[in-house]
């Protein structure tokens, strides 16, 4: 029954990303056995990669770890656009090479006592609100939804809704009975 919980927390926290919507998520699950839950993830990993879909440890702590939910391809996108990479080797990311990208993030997110600010683009949040959030202290922001919202906030909330509809989707039919990978889109 403990594998049905990651899944529930899979589709809360990540229906988006896989829809295929969205590049990634990250939530907080938490744990009494941390050697059952790391089962967990490799089962989750087993069954989600066919379909683009990995999950990742990002920081174990004493009851909780943090996972990070993504689809690399998606991601390659998105860390490729024009400025990402000048943000992103600021702090020290060297290449935009996924794997070498999310191991750098892992590292920081364990080093730093708040989370890195580049994690946004990680989320896939648009480069001018990760800037924006940066600049801004995390204040002045045009809207709030999914993240702070520097820049075009009314299309960003017409994407809010669409995520947000999305989960509300997969939260009814998975209680309905239907399955992670079901619900998994391939890319």
């Amino acid at each position: 029954m403990r594998d049905r919980l990651l899944e529930t927390k899979l589709i809360e926290h990540c229906s988006p990303t896989l829809a295929g919507l969205k590049s990634a998520g990250l939530f907080s699950y938490f744990f009494q056995d941390r050697q059952e839950v790391y089962e967990e993830l490799c089962a989750a990993n087993a069954l989600l990669n066919e379909r683009g879909v990995y999950v990742e440890a990002m920081i174990w702590r004493t009851e909780s770890v943090l996972v990070y939910v993504y689809r690399p391809k998606k991601l390659q996108v998105e860390l490729s656009r024009q400025g990402v990479m000048d943000l992103l080797e600021r702090y020290g990311y060297e290449d935009d090479c996924i794997d070498n990208c999310v191991r750098r993030l892992k590292k920081r997110i364990q080093k730093e006592a708040c989370f890195p600010h580049e994690i946004g683009l990680f989320l896939g949040y648009p480069l001018e609100d990760v800037e924006g959030f940066i600049k801004n202290k995390g204040r002045n922001c045009e809207s709030c939804g999914m993240w702070k919202v520097y820049c075009n906030a009314g299309e960003k909330q017409l994407l809010f809704a669409k995520f947000k509809k999305c989960t509300e989707v997969y939260k009814q039919v998975f209680g309905e009975g239907r399955q992670l990978l079901q619900l998994t889109v391939a890319t």
